[in-house]
């Protein structure tokens, strides 16, 4: 097992396949003559692309939905926007639920598709961050020099020092007993100027290093002379190119999705609002301080993503709503019959118990302070010669007055039973 390879649950698992795609499209490239871990990248994030599209499909399906039942959420919070108290915004959760009833969907509806694409995208920068990881052949060559610095006794201080230089987040400094898998992930990040440094430093394995560096430089060799494993940095450079067209693909890809209609005063609006500019700029931001090979993943994932949206939106456009719709219901009611509730039901569920809740404590606090005034109503009451309790009302407070009344009524009642 390869130890820099993820062993994080879920997204370790999905890297590792994602892994053995990784490794058989450069087995496929290189049976062709083409070992370029840059075209590698763009191939392999066209084909999980691909594979997600039908989560795309169904995203953007909910968006159809969702923007033909708007208005009517829109009436239903209008109706109680000054509306504040309990009882009132269960009353509006109730109402909304009965909307997305009448559509088949749920709040929730758009959300499954962004939780599955999270550990995967997590994965696949675990796959492009470690290349050797993830392809033997690549993990060979950078094995072959660890041998030959070896004999080197001060091989891994060597490395820490010129490491130090090499301007990466990802670089962590090695403890003297390193393996081989943890001076790999090290010598992963090393720049042209670097592996030079090493050759210099280590006379005796300077001709490996130097073939290796060669061929790992041809392997990570991009257009215009980009190395797909330095990152762009904040410094001018032909390297800011990638970081420019992520953003700007970003830009059009958020452009291009049609979004609902929404209340100004809704808080979602202004949030929805000001991604469409924040987005471009976390693009523009990570592929600077990541290396190219991440940057050209972003770049080659939104462009493609773009060009998918304008197609999915050309599909929608066509696309009867009265049959998605009647879809929905066939599964909602599926879902239900098996006792499954929706989000907006368990929320609606929670709110009125916990107003039950709070309507039986009110009772009970008042029901205590009642027996605690009827104990001081009669330690502080006087028996005339019949046996009768005299009572100063006056000197009563109001919840005195109301423990008074009650206990004169349940003496009554107990005297008339008595009769009977």
């Amino acid at each position: 097992m390869i130890l820099t390879q993820s062993t994080t649950p879920i997204i370790g698992w999905i890297a590792t396949l994602l892994g053995y795609v990784m490794d058989f499209i450069f087995r496929g490239l290189d049976s062709v003559g083409i070992q370029n871990i840059g075209v590698c990248i763009i191939i392999f994030t066209i084909f999980v692309r691909l594979i997600m599209t039908p989560l795309t499909i169904k995203q953007q399906k909910f968006m159809k939905i969702n923007q033909a039942m708007q208005p009517e959420i829109l009436k239903i919070q209008k109706k109680y926007r000054n509306k504040k108290d309990q009882a009132s915004m269960m009353k509006q959760n109730e109402e909304i639920q009965a909307v997305y009833d009448k559509y088949g969907t749920n709040p929730t509806g758009g959300c499954l598709q962004t939780v599955i694409q999270l550990p995967i995208f997590l994965a696949l920068f675990q796959v492009i961050r470690k290349i050797p990881a993830y392809i033997p052949e690549v993990k060979e060559l950078y094995a072959t020099v660890v041998t030959a610095i070896q004999n080197d006794a001060n091989h891994v201080s060597t490395i820490n020092k010129i490491a130090e230089g090499v301007k990466s987040s990802y670089i962590t400094e090695l403890p003297k007993d390193a393996s081989v898998d943890q001076i790999i992930d090290i010598l992963n990040y090393f720049t042209a100027d670097a592996w030079d440094k090493l050759s210099s430093a280590i006379p005796s394995a300077s001709q490996v290093i130097d073939n290796v560096s060669s061929q790992l430089s041809d392997m990570n060799h991009f257009f215009l002379g980009i190395n797909v494993a330095q990152t762009p940095g904040f410094h001018f450079s032909v390297y800011l190119v990638i970081p420019i067209m992520a953003a700007l693909f970003q830009f059009l890809t958020t452009k291009t999705m049609k979004q609902p209609d929404m209340d100004p005063n809704n808080p979602a609006a202004g949030m929805t609002k000001s991604m469409m500019y924040t987005m471009p700029l976390m693009s523009l931001y990570f592929c600077i301080v990541t290396p190219a090979g991440m940057g050209i993943y972003w770049v080659t994932s939104a462009a493609f993503q773009c060009i998918q949206q304008v197609i999915v939106n050309k599909y929608m456009e066509h696309a009867d709503l009265d049959k998605m719709i009647e879809k929905n219901r066939e599964k909602a009611a599926k879902k239900k019959a098996k006792g499954k509730k929706s989000m907006m039901e368990r929320l609606t569920n929670a709110s009125a118990k916990a107003e039950d809740a709070q309507v039986a404590s009110r009772q009970n606090t008042m029901t205590d302070i009642a027996n605690m005034n009827l104990k001081k109503l009669h330690s502080s009451t006087s028996a005339d010669r019949e046996g009768k309790v005299s009572v100063d009302r006056s000197k009563l407070g109001e919840i005195g007055k109301n423990a008074y009344l009650v206990s004169q009524y349940e003496e009554e009642q107990n005297t008339r039973g008595g009769k009977k």
